[in-house]
C-alpha cells in the first residue's frame, strides 16, 4: 500500500479561499479537507492524524486563534498557518506565541504558503511521533498497581530516600515486601533504575 499524502486542513469561511486552495494544494501532491468554521472541522477531525491546519484567523463563532488555543489544549498532531485578511501585530504575535508557523495576510503568494506548509507537515510528524512515544509510555505505568504507584511515587518525590527500608517505614509496610514491589515496578516500566526512572517519567510528561 502506498503511503498517504501530506494533509492539509482548510479551514475559512470563504468558499472562494477554500476552492482555491484545494485545487492549488492538490496540484502540489497534497490531500486536502476544507471546512467552512472551526466548529466543523472539530466535528471531522479524529486527533490522530499529522496534519498542517491553514487556519483563516477572523471567523465567525470561534475564531481561528481560539481554536489554535481549544488545539494547543490537548495532544494533537498538527500544526498550524495563520492565514488572514485583516490581522494586526497583536494577532500575530499571539498567534506565533501558541506555536504557529507562520502568519500570512492575504493576498499572499501560494509558493510561499507551500513553503510553510511543508515546515508544518514536518513538524506534525515529529509531534505525532513525540506523541506515540509518550502513549507507549503511559501504557506502561498503566500496569502499575495501587501499591506499585505509591512507590514510584515515594521514590520520586524523595530521591535522597529510596532504599527500600525507608520507603517502607513511609509506607508502613516490610522492607522486603518493598524489594517485590520494586522488582515487579523495573519489570512493568522496562528500566534498570531510578535514573531510568526520572527520565521515563520525563518523556511521558513531554519534558524528555
Amino acid at each position: 500500500m502506498s503511503e498517504r499524502l501530506p494533509m492539509v486542513f482548510v479551514v475559512d469561511d470563504d468558499q472562494d479561499i477554500r476552492t482555491s486552495l484545494t485545487r492549488a494544494l492538490g496540484q502540489r501532491g497534497f490531500e486536502v479537507e476544507t471546512f467552512g468554521s472551526a466548529k466543523d472541522f472539530l466535528a471531522a477531525y479524529d486527533g490522530t492524524r499529522a496534519a498542517c491546519l491553514v487556519l483563516d484567523y477572523g471567523m465567525p463563532g470561534m475564531s481561528g486563534l481560539e481554536l489554535q488555543a481549544l488545539l494547543n489544549e490537548e495532544d494533537h498532531p498538527l500544526a498550524v498557518v495563520f492565514i488572514t485578511g485583516h490581522g494586526g501585530v497583536p494577532e500575530s504575535v499571539q498567534a506565533m506565541k501558541g506555536g504557529a508557523v507562520d502568519f500570512l495576510e492575504k493576498p499572499f503568494r501560494q509558493s510561499v504558503l507551500v513553503d510553510r506548509i511543508r515546515t508544518a507537515f514536518a513538524l506534525a510528524e515529529a509531534r505525532q511521533e513525540d506523541l506515540e512515544v509518550r502513549r507507549r509510555i503511559r501504557a506502561r505505568f498503566d500496569r502499575l498497581t495501587a501499591r506499585e504507584e505509591e512507590i514510584v511515587d515515594r521514590m520520586l518525590a524523595n530521591p535522597a530516600e529510596v532504599s527500600s527500608k525507608e520507603i517502607g517505614n513511609y509506607l508502613g509496610i516490610s522492607p522486603r515486601t518493598v524489594d517485590h514491589h520494586r522488582a515487579r515496578i523495573l519489570e512493568k516500566l522496562e528500566i534498570r533504575s531510578l535514573v531510568e526512572l526520572v527520565d521515563l517519567v520525563a518523556k511521558r510528561d513531554g519534558g524528555g
